[in-house]
């Protein structure tokens, strides 16, 4: 490798390095210790750990080449090398090329500039092709070369970012280098002889999380099918910890769940992946979510200044965060000011001419805001106008009949005209009212003290927007959170929730878009419109608003328009109840938009088939029991009696546990904080319940308990009318027990646990999807192999080897291979066996690792056969089940078994003439030829392979799972006798001459090689005259005697002569009449020769082969 031309001592170096060849103007050295025998003494063992250490290039470059000038103590490091080859090459090139064009320069200087430009424009041109495109390159490609000198990984392994740590074993630490690439963590460390070489797919990551005990000050734990690791003494642990975090969720994300996934182009390719695409990722993750922006909102900028708060008179410091859309603000002085500017809103950008670096943003309905003490603020206020400019374009092409009118103060005329454009294009069916208003008209005459005190909330909340504004570009500050916790009043909840939620800005940015996805919605059947009618009527039916059509049929097309929008969520329970509620108080589009919001960005991976976000938060809520009420967590044994009592609060945001009125005020709160709300008030529930919780003997107790407990929920301030309100329906003898009060519970949930922080949800979060995903994965596992385990002689323990081998190859494949068909096989909501499959390349590896007839001369032919004989349903793909039970019969089946086996390898379906495209390739197979020939299938009629790709599949008829189809799947499996031997088909010439073939190819190398030939050839003779004497209507054919005499030549049979004859046999045979064999014959014969039979009743290994394999499958793949 090139280096940048950098000043060496030669005086001290002297003692590390040897010469090995010189001239005028470069020397060529070694590294002490390094091609020595015995490693060069105590002197080389010391100089290796030296290395090893301070992170120098000679670890894994032991030979350089400095370029020096005569009289000149100073020299140059220009090359470095990981072999005597490699540095030979640079010394070669440096001869033939410079060593000629040095002699006609007249100074030193001259030499010594020429040559520092050439080296550097040589690694210019090498650096075009290079991954390393980050902050120092020289020093990246240094890492680089040392990270595949040291883990032989494949050159498509794209290292991300290396680290100086210490890792311990046991109470050791041991300094060394931390590797993070695209899927793998490695750690490298040679001190005083001893080397660790550590490799973690981060696949296989269960825990990552920041640790910090007596020994270890800080460092960062690594659990990993079930071992732990620590790394400490980090410069920068929580960048460390950062990239980690993301590059395992990137792999989690990648391999098991690939319905987030797909919706993430930017993870698609691993080759685009760097540290600072990594940093950047996370932070407009956490920008977005903070700020409740659209997903595809990107962090482009941040400038630290102040804020003018005009009804506090005071400027507040913190972040000015800019992305595509919009300009967002939240203070950093405990203040809680935030506001969000979408760019759609500003009119003008100016900068005044004092001297505070001051920008002003005004924006529609006469407001401005001042931030001054920008840094750069002029090129910001040019950048901002031109985006604005775009901005403002854009928006005013998607609405240009809209016009909006600068001194508008109300922030609900955009939405307004939006909707009346909707209504325009829509059905005239869909509602443009809130269902409260229609059934729960307020009744001015009739004010009681209920009405009054409703009255005095909206007049609190009118007195806020004349202060901080009102509409999207409102100051959000401690005052709004109070009012929020308070309850927000019936006449603003649809307002006040499309505006914290982030739904208005999705509903500005595609007007029309609802009216539209109602249209292609309606009548459309499949499975979640099933689900969706029949859970119509179970959606608050107390409600008289869902006791009539006008209701139902609202509910029916927000989620029937949902399930059209997203159908990779569809519909899932609890969507009914939560859209309910929302359309309550929403207008019908703006109850879809808030329901786009909640599945989408704030309750992510909650309606889906596996409820992944649910289980998360779960995990979450665990871990805040733990640390705030250790007292529960002794009392409890089994930590998943929280999971199980707490999976309706988030699922339904404690909708159907509280009654309705009081579910609404924890609604209020979801909206303005997020899940941060649920977790406090789950927190404040159980803390509430504590003394009753801690004298409770069993689970169904402590429910009983808490069920009590939300019963007695009230919301004495709301203004509902009493045959509407739950609470108040319950009965006189429930009552005795103490009433709480939902604004109070909420409260005191604020007070106690408010301190929890957005960003510390968000960690737990990233750190439990990772238990929660190797949880299910780990379900997955167990359920195939108790299906499998009972159809094979391979115990469990083997098994599970076997899975994880089987596993770890496929993913190989998703690694490396970006555009592997298989990857989209890959769907949780399939049967167990099948969601994971693998194709015939990946076959063929895994049987060159595991089958004891991998050494034959023609395997990639065996493994072809036996790919095609698995490969029943013709699908090119085969699963776990079928895999294991072709093992099985090579490593645990009786003589007889496995030669049935290799018998049906040698006939249709699994035989296939093979010839290799490239004759120096000899028996291998390229990768293409492989799949070519695995998809070569005997065709059958049309009619025939719908009706069994019908049955085979009982969900891929209209949408349904047909029950019935699965039931006589099942009872044909249950019913399905072993196959007999005589139904097997006869063996013809061609196939038998490749039998005989592969049989001798088996027995090569073999301590009885000599007796398995004899053996062999006494059978084929035997089995030649045997259809010689069962011929009648012809006479012998020479093509026979001629097979027989070449087996039998001489009594040694010589395989080379064998098999030519044998390639020449077929073409001469094609003139005769064909004979064939039946399996009863061939298994008679072979039984008769002893030596036969102990070659394939030899015991194998198993624990051993499957060792092995574990060991080698990273290096045999990188060999490929």
């Amino acid at each position: 490798m090139w280096l940048k031309p950098e000043e060496v001592l030669l005086k001290n170096a002297l003692k590390l390095w040897l010469m090995e060849r010189s001239n005028d103007y470069f020397v060529l050295q070694r590294r002490r210790g390094y091609g020595e025998e015995g490693g060069g003494g105590l002197t080389g063992l010391l100089v290796g750990t030296l290395d090893s250490v301070l992170d120098s290039t000679a670890k894994v470059a032991p030979f350089r080449i400095l370029h020096q000038t005569p009289d000149s103590q100073v020299y140059l490091s220009i090359a470095c090398g990981a072999n005597r080859e490699e540095i030979t090459k640079h010394w070669d090139w440096l001869e033939q090329n410079i060593m000629k064009t040095l002699s006609v320069f007249d100074s030193n200087e001259d030499i010594t500039n020429f040559v520092q430009g050439k080296i550097r424009g040589l690694i210019a041109e090498e650096g075009k092709h290079s991954f390393a495109k980050e902050d120092d390159p020289e020093k990246f490609r240094e890492a680089l070369l040392k990270f595949e000198k040291c883990f032989g990984l494949p050159e498509q392994e794209k290292l991300v970012t290396y680290y100086s740590c210490s890792y311990w074993k046991g109470r050791v630490p041991c300094q060394g280098w931390l590797y993070l690439s695209t899927n793998f963590l490695s750690f490298y460390s040679f001190l005083l002889g001893s080397e660790i070489k550590l490799i973690i797919s981060w696949d296989a990551v269960s825990k990552l999380e920041k640790t910090s005990n007596v020994i270890l000050t800080e460092s960062i734990h690594v659990c990993s099918q079930g071992e732990n690791h620590y790394f400490s003494m980090f410069l920068h642990i929580n960048e460390t910890y950062l990239l980690m975090e993301q590059l395992a969720n990137y792999a989690i994300k990648r391999l098991f769940d690939k319905e987030t996934f797909a919706n993430d182009p930017i993870l698609d390719d691993p080759l685009q992946i760097t540290k600072r695409g990594l940093e950047n990722r996370a932070h407009s993750e956490q920008f977005s979510a903070f700020f409740r922006l659209p997903k595809e909102e990107t962090l482009k900028e941040v400038h630290e200044c102040f804020l003018w708060v005009p009804f506090s008179h005071f400027n507040t410091h913190g972040k000015m965060c800019i992305s595509e859309n919009y300009i967002c603000f939240a203070s950093q002085d405990g203040n809680q000011h935030s506001v969000i500017i979408p760019l759609r809103e500003v009119l003008a950008i100016d900068k005044p001419n004092d001297s505070s670096k001051s920008v002003i943003i005004s924006i529609k309905g006469k407001t401005a805001f001042r931030f001054s003490e920008v840094k750069d603020f002029e090129q910001l206020v040019t950048k901002l106008r031109l985006k604005c400019g775009a901005a403002s374009s854009q928006y005013h092409d998607i609405s240009t009949e809209v016009p909006i009118s600068s001194d508008s103060t109300d922030p609900s005329d955009n939405t307004e005209v939006q909707s009346l454009t909707c209504q325009r294009e829509c059905s005239k069916t869909v509602n443009t009212e809130a269902l409260m208003t229609v059934f729960h008209p307020q009744n001015l005459e009739t004010l009681n003290s209920k009405m009054l005190k409703e009255k005095m909330k909206e007049q609190s909340w009118n007195i806020l927007f004349t202060e901080c504004g009102r509409g999207v570009s409102m100051f959000r500050t401690k005052k709004t959170r109070d009012l929020v916790v308070r309850g927000i009043p019936e006449t603003l909840r649809g307002e006040l929730w499309m505006l914290f939620s982030g739904a208005v800005n999705d509903m500005a940015a595609n007007p029309g878009y609802y009216a539209e996805v109602v249209e292609q919605s309606l009548g459309t059947c499949n499975l979640a419109t099933e689900e969706i009618e029949r859970d119509l009527r179970r959606s608050l039916p107390e409600h008289p608003a869902f006791q009539s059509d006008t209701g139902i049929s609202a509910l029916r097309r927000v989620l029937t328009a949902y399930a059209y929008r997203n159908p990779k969520i569809g519909y899932c329970q609890a969507m009914n109840i939560l859209t309910s509620v929302l359309l309550l108080y929403a207008k019908e589009e703006e109850a879809f938009w808030l329901l786009v919001a909640v599945c989408e960005r704030m309750l992510p991976d909650y309606f889906n088939r596996r409820i992944i976000g649910a289980l998360v938060d779960q995990a979450v809520f665990e871990e805040l029991i733990r640390d705030h009420l250790p007292q529960l967590t002794e009392h409890m044994t089994d930590m998943t009696f929280f999971s199980s009592v707490s999976l309706s609060w988030f699922l339904t945001l404690f909708i159907s546990v509280l009654p309705i009125e009081s579910a609404v005020n924890v609604v209020d709160c979801f909206f303005y904080d997020g899940i941060k709300a649920i977790l406090q008030l789950g927190l404040a529930i159980l803390d509430y319940n504590l003394d009753k919780l801690l004298t409770c003997k069993d689970d169904a107790e402590a429910v009983t308990a808490l069920n009590r407990f939300f019963d007695n929920v009230t919301n004495k301030d709301s203004p509902l009318p009493s045959s509407v309100q739950q609470g108040s329906n319950v009965s006189d003898e429930k009552s005795s027990h103490m009433k709480v009060d939902i604004t109070d519970l909420i409260r005191e949930s604020n007070e106690k646990y408010g301190n929890i922080r957005y960003e510390d949800i968000h960690s737990m979060r990233c750190r439990n999807r990772l238990y929660v995903i190797q949880t299910l994965e780990e379900t997955t596992k167990q359920n195939v192999l108790r299906v499998v385990s009972q159809d094979v002689k391979l115990s469990l323990h083997e098994l599970d080897e076997l899975y994880v081998i089987f596993k770890k190859e496929l993913f190989f494949s998703y690694y490396w291979c970006l555009s592997c068909p298989v990857l989209k096989y890959h769907d949780p909501s399939l049967p167990y066996l099948e969601q994971y499959q693998i194709d015939c390349q990946q076959f063929r590896v895994l049987y060159h690792l595991l089958s004891p007839w991998a050494h034959s001369a023609n395997k990639d032919s065996l493994a072809l056969w036996t790919f095609r004989l698995l490969d029943e349903n013709s699908d090119c793909l085969i699963n776990f089940k079928e895999f294991s039970s072709a093992i099985d019969i090579m490593y645990n089946g009786s003589f007889t078994e496995k030669l049935k086996l290799l018998f049906k390898l040698h006939i249709p379906p699994a035989y296939t003439e093979v010839n290799s495209k490239d004759p120096s390739q000899g028996d291998e197979l390229s990768k293409e030829e492989l799949l070519y020939f695995s998809q070569l299938h005997v065709s059958k009629p049309t009619n025939v392979k719908e009706a069994e790709s019908l049955k085979n599949s009982p969900e891929k008829g209209k949408g349904k799972v047909d029950i019935q189809a699965y039931l006589s799947q099942w009872q044909d499996e249950l019913s399905k006798k072993e196959e007999n031997i005589k139904d097997l088909p006869r063996m013809n010439q061609s196939q038998f001459i490749q039998f005989s073939k592969t049989l001798y190819n088996l027995f090569h190398g073999d301590p009885e090689e000599e007796s398995l030939y004899q053996a062999i050839a006494v059978v084929t003779s035997l089995l030649l005259r045997m259809e010689e004497v069962g011929r009648k209507l012809h006479s012998p054919t020479a093509s026979a005697k001629e097979f027989s005499g070449t087996v039998c030549a001489s009594g040694v049979p010589s395989e080379g002569k064998t098999e030519s004859h044998l390639k020449k046999d077929p073409s001469s045979l094609r003139e005769e009449p064909q004979w064939s064999f039946a399996f009863e014959q061939i298994l008679a014969s072979l039984l008769n020769e002893p030596a036969l039979v102990r070659f394939f009743e030899k015991p194998i290994d198993v624990k051993v082969k499957l060792e092995n394999a574990k060991t080698s499958q990273l290096s045999c793949r990188t060999k490929m």
